[in-house]
């Protein structure tokens, strides 16, 4: 199994900071917000990870991570996305690094206060298919939302006037081989992106995507107010923890 952090994108939302770096080099607490996603695919077993990085600072992540050792990697991947094309359009470029093997994704700005080891422990004894994480939250409009029918996820909608539930589809997903012959066949979305969104509903029509809720907290830190909460919460909690 291999890991694949989601670290592109031009950072719009949150300039003028973005306009001399990338937004996942920017500190959440006193780490860098790239650290927190590669410690949680460290803590959860992986140790062979790409970055997925892009604009004009990408070779900050190398000077800053090197090959790793200061997560007890021996080697970090790295590719670059040139422009934006959505999540899903960041994934495709993976697909030489995942070599048919399953992949754990994580989006660059998610922190987690524990850890997904016991999540990726079960898409490990997974025969094929999808696994997410969702996690209960008082605003879901602003992000996946998860339609259940008989504890089964049968659906999700992206950004919802009004949600179907309360639970927020979070950045974090794993995917066996196929996902990648998916992606070749989709189509830009009215923002111009492939959507990962898209992705997990194909998942879930073929009756292969599982799913569990994240223990502990979670923020993304992508806008300036989710950034404080997030650095906010690690000063207080500290987070990837065992």
């Amino acid at each position: 199994m291999k890991g694949v952090v989601l670290a592109g994108g031009l950072g719009t939302r949150m300039h003028p900071l973005t306009k001399v770096t990338n937004k996942h080099l920017l500190p959440v607490y006193n780490e860098p917000m790239i650290y927190y996603p590669i410690k949680t695919l460290v803590n959860a077993g992986i140790d062979e990870i790409l970055i997925v990085t892009g604009g004009n600072n990408a070779g900050d992540f190398l000077r800053l991570m090197g090959n790793g050792k200061d997560f007890g990697l021996k080697h970090i991947n790295y590719t670059y996305q040139e422009g934006e094309g959505g999540i899903a359009a960041a994934l495709s470029l993976a697909e030489f690094f995942a070599d048919q093997d399953q992949i754990v994704v994580m989006l660059g700005d998610n922190i987690i206060e524990k850890n997904i080891r016991s999540a990726v422990e079960a898409f490990r004894n997974q025969k094929d298919g999808a696994r997410i994480l969702l996690k209960e939250v008082s605003d879901p409009h602003r992000f996946g939302v998860p339609t259940f029918e008989d504890e089964r996820v049968v659906r999700i909608d992206e950004k919802p006037v009004h949600p179907a539930s309360m639970y927020a589809v979070i950045g974090i997903y794993m995917y066996d081989k196929t996902v990648f012959d998916f992606i070749k066949t989709l189509k830009p979305s009215q923002r111009g992106e492939l959507e990962i969104t898209d992705v997990n509903n194909f998942y879930i029509r073929e009756g292969r995507m599982a799913w569990d809720v994240l223990d502990g907290w979670w923020s993304d830190a992508g806008t300036f107010e989710s950034l404080l909460s997030a650095s906010n919460r690690v000063a207080k909690t500290g987070a990837n923890k065992l």
